[in-house]
């Protein structure tokens, strides 16, 4: 990751010329950029988070105050890859800032991919550029977590990210009070896909579930071009676990581990199971029949209680529905549509610029902040100028029922 973070910085001064005309420039019609991978396993998930916040624009209008809005894709995923690529991650944030118009991002959905975008937008001659994701959980991106961050991220010394989601200290410390408190179990088999959020969610996991008296009995990381995880569930087996953590995207072969963990260790009513929202929104793992039973998280709330708790998030849903026939493919879709809300609100409050734009969120001493009636996922929130996160800690659990992902309770970290 540091290599391609440097990479990407080095690269940022070919689109310097570019970019010096622009950067917004208090021109009236400006441009966010959507930053997601469209191709391997995310796609349907991305496809719905383009879709929601292109809705969510339509109801405005397609403006920000006095500014016209209109978004441009771009795709951090190869077809090679079939899921998010270093490269592809580092060309896209230099495009991003070689684009004239545009003044904001709305992404990425993998922390991995934000790392390298972060400090190349930071360092945009005529910003910071804000990126806003809707999805990524790793804490290094706003707090202390491995070491250098979140200030590597940050070399121009002025945040210009946030996100509207909870950061995986909270994804992963409620995860592992739900198996130790709710279901009960005690010997945890903790497992990473070896990336920058699976490994952060899986070591929040890990440490939180051994405070809560539980005890970590196989802890290490799976490798997605495995064909068969046949051995590794054996050796949980033997270890006497009586639960399993995937800590991880779905995109790096997680069918394959759902599918070898049921045929080992048993059904998902018989051997708990947990994956976190890096295996949630996908219409694949939805539909297999081994992940019947599995419990999952989501850090906020799930699109099963938007459904549920109807009001305008509720109707969000329904029009989106009515809008493209299906319904959206992800929780994060909504949450998409979130993060273009909050990024509307600060084109609004700004002089149009790069510069003005992430000021207006992460400038000043008091938060930007939702309100309940006012946000599209029906929950308000906070957003801290200091670190970008949000001040909202909820988790929701769920549990794959007849293919949907569906709400158990939300659980607040303890």
């Amino acid at each position: 990751m540091i290599k391609s973070i440097k990479i990407g910085a080095l690269a940022i001064a070919g689109a310097i010329a570019l970019a010096a005309c622009g950067g917004g420039s208090s021109n009236s019609a400006l441009v966010v950029g959507t930053d997601l991978p469209l191709q391997g396993a995310s796609a349907d998930a991305s496809t719905a988070t383009n879709n929601a916040i292109a809705l969510y624009l339509e109801k405005q209008g397609g403006k920000a105050g006095k500014y016209t809005v209109t978004i441009k894709q771009y795709d951090d995923s190869t077809a090679a890859k079939g899921a998010w690529d270093d490269a592809q991650c580092a060309k896209n944030a230099q495009d991003h800032v070689a684009n004239a118009a545009e003044v904001a991002v709305m992404g990425t959905y993998n922390s991995g991919c934000a790392k390298i975008e972060v400090p190349v937008l930071n360092q945009d001659p005529t910003g910071p550029m804000l990126m806003v994701s809707h999805a990524n959980t790793n804490p290094g991106l706003t707090v202390s977590w491995d070491p250098g961050e979140p200030e590597k991220y940050y070399p121009g010394g002025t945040r210009n990210y946030a996100r509207v989601v909870p950061n995986d200290i909270y994804q992963g410390t409620a995860d592992a009070q739900y198996t130790f408190q709710e279901a009960k179990k005690t010997k945890c088999a903790v497992l990473n896909d070896n990336q920058t959020y699976g490994q952060g969610i899986a070591k929040s996991f890990a440490d939180e579930f051994a405070k809560q008296g539980g005890t970590v009995v196989v802890n290490e990381a799976w490798d997605a071009k495995q064909t068969s995880y046949t051995a590794l569930f054996q050796k949980i087996k033997a270890a006497g676990a009586d639960c399993v953590f995937f800590g991880g995207i779905y995109d790096n072969n997680g069918g394959t581990l759902v599918k070898d963990a049921v045929a080992v260790l048993g059904d998902n009513a018989s051997f708990f199971k947990m994956a976190p929202d890096g295996f949630s929104g996908y219409p694949d793992l939805q539909g297999m029949p081994q992940a019947e039973g599995l419990h999952l998280s989501f850090a906020g709330k799930s699109l099963d209680g938007m459904v549920k708790g109807g009001g305008a998030a509720g109707q969000f849903v329904a029009d989106y529905k009515t809008k493209y026939g299906v319904d959206p493919a992800s929780s994060y879709s909504i949450y998409g549509a979130s993060a273009m809300q909050v990024i509307l609100k600060a084109i609004a409050a700004s002089d149009g610029t790069r510069k003005g734009v992430t000021a207006a969120l992460l400038g000043g001493s008091s938060p930007v902040c939702l309100t309940d009636a006012e946000s599209i996922t029906g929950v308000g929130f906070c957003i801290d100028p200091k670190t970008g996160d949000v001040d909202k800690k909820s988790v929701t659990i769920q549990t794959m029922t007849g293919g949907k992902e569906t709400d158990l309770k939300v659980w607040d970290v303890q």
